[in-house]
């Protein structure tokens, strides 16, 4: 019996509206040691995302390191996995990996490839061991994959003429039939180091088809939603696919075997109503036996008032009268507050009026969300503000490339767009691949 734990998207480092979260990733780090040896698991599995950023603060990398010396000292036999994200650098993680591999913990920042150019089996699979010692499982330590990463095009396969409509469309698509390649080039190296008893376990970053996004939340990556990755890249042969990128926990088209654990706190505003979980996956030879959530207690809570919307000043100032609060919590466990407020007409005290009402009570104010209604009122920059909060880069781009060109950018340039802005939000532009110019193109 082998037991994995699999969580993802700590976001170490993460700041809400400027506000520190350390207090609460500490507190979801304590539980989480208590919860691998409660569980006595064998296996722990950081699907990405570990940090916030590409240069995370020291507080995040020594949090980081805290958390594995201690799991390590309580569990001295535990295999622990971990991957990149498309927030981490890849470069900074595959730097820490000798260092800790011998603590044997494995991390693998970018996707590893011989001198050759071939995928380095050695490096992503991982054998885990149950709590008599022996190898009773093979895990694929897939990370996020970039443009770069991808194989070029090939010939479509023997057989895959007859699949269905949905399968010829997305085998169209250069950026994911090069993850399906990845995939099955893994699969293959996987399955001849396996024996039959031997349960197959892949990692990933990245978004599936048919699966919720959190508003806001996650950015979109390997090109944009319209590269979404189908739940057919996983042959049945997976026994499981643990993936990260996505902070909402869900299953992939209600399959068991491939599954987002989500984010183990909420990491904006709209992430506050649901749920957060890690999962506990045991597996019965090589077969996937039970999947089982573990909630995560929230060690400081997110609230929206009114939680249903925006409403009138004198409704808001109402609710925030009626709250039952614990005056005992220490500062830092103060709950964060979202003030939706709905205006008819101006309010020049608006703000005094809500930090009157807010002074004895403890909740620390992260935002003030106006929604206005009615004529009147020098309100020009409020509407910008909230639409420049929704605003799409992908449409933008598309939109000024066709007022340009008097044509749409097609799928290559896109791809290279988003290659492009994920190097700038990593801070690594002058590292950016972009893809190769497809035979007969242009530059």
């Amino acid at each position: 019996m082998l037991r994995l734990l699999h969580t993802s998207d700590w976001h170490l480092g993460h700041t809400l509206h400027g506000r520190d979260r350390r207090p609460e990733h500490r507190a979801f780090l304590e539980w989480l040691l208590e919860q691998l040896v409660a569980a006595k698991a064998d296996a722990l599995l950081i699907a990405g995302d570990v940090f916030e950023t590409a240069n995370p603060p020291a507080s995040a990398i020594q949090d980081l390191a805290d958390f594995l010396a201690e799991a390590r000292r309580r569990l001295p036999d535990l295999d622990i996995v971990i991957i990149a994200g498309n927030h981490d650098s890849a470069q900074r993680l595959d730097a820490m990996a000798p260092m800790l591999a011998f603590g044997d913990i494995h991390m693998i920042g970018a996707l590893p490839r011989r001198e050759d150019g071939s995928l380095d089996a050695d490096r992503i699979l991982v054998p885990l061991r149950d709590s008599s010692g022996g190898v009773v499982a093979q895990l694929a330590a897939v990370p996020f994959l970039r443009i770069s990463d991808l194989p070029g095009p090939a010939e479509p396969q023997e057989g895959e003429e007859q699949d269905d409509e949905e399968a010829s469309s997305w085998r169209g698509d250069p950026l994911i039939r090069g993850v399906e390649r990845i995939y099955a080039e893994v699969l293959e190296a996987a399955c001849e180091r396996a024996t039959p008893e031997q349960a197959l376990i892949a990692t990933g970053h990245l978004y599936m088809r048919g699966t919720a996004l959190s508003e806001l939340s996650e950015r979109k990556i390997l090109g944009g939603n319209q590269h979404a990755i189908p739940r057919a890249v996983f042959a049945d042969d997976w026994a499981y696919v643990g993936l990260g990128h996505l902070h909402l926990a869900q299953a992939v088209e209600q399959s068991q075997q491939v599954r987002y654990c989500g984010s183990p706190l909420p990491l904006s505003l709209s992430e506050a109503d649901y749920e957060h979980q890690v999962l506990l996956a045991s597996f019965d030879g090589a077969e996937l036996q039970l999947c089982q959530s573990l909630p995560v207690p929230r060690a400081v809570e997110v609230m929206r008032l009114p939680a249903d919307g925006s409403a009138p000043l004198d409704a808001v100032l109402f609710e925030l009268g009626q709250l039952q609060l614990d005056g005992s919590l220490a500062k830092e466990r103060w709950p964060w507050l979202e003030l939706r407020v709905l205006l008819e007409q101006p309010v020049p005290d608006l703000r005094a009026q809500l930090d009157r009402a807010l002074r004895t009570l403890p909740l620390r104010l992260l935002k003030i969300s106006v929604e206005r209604r009615g004529e009147g009122g020098s309100f020009a920059d409020f509407p910008t503000r909230r639409a420049l909060e929704r605003i799409d880069p992908q449409q933008v781009f598309s939109d000024c490339y066709e007022r340009a060109y008097a044509d749409r950018p097609d799928t290559e340039l896109l791809a290279a767009f988003h290659e492009l802005r994920e190097a700038i939000g990593r801070g690594d532009v002058g590292t950016a691949q972009l893809p190769p110019a497809a035979e007969g193109g242009g530059a």
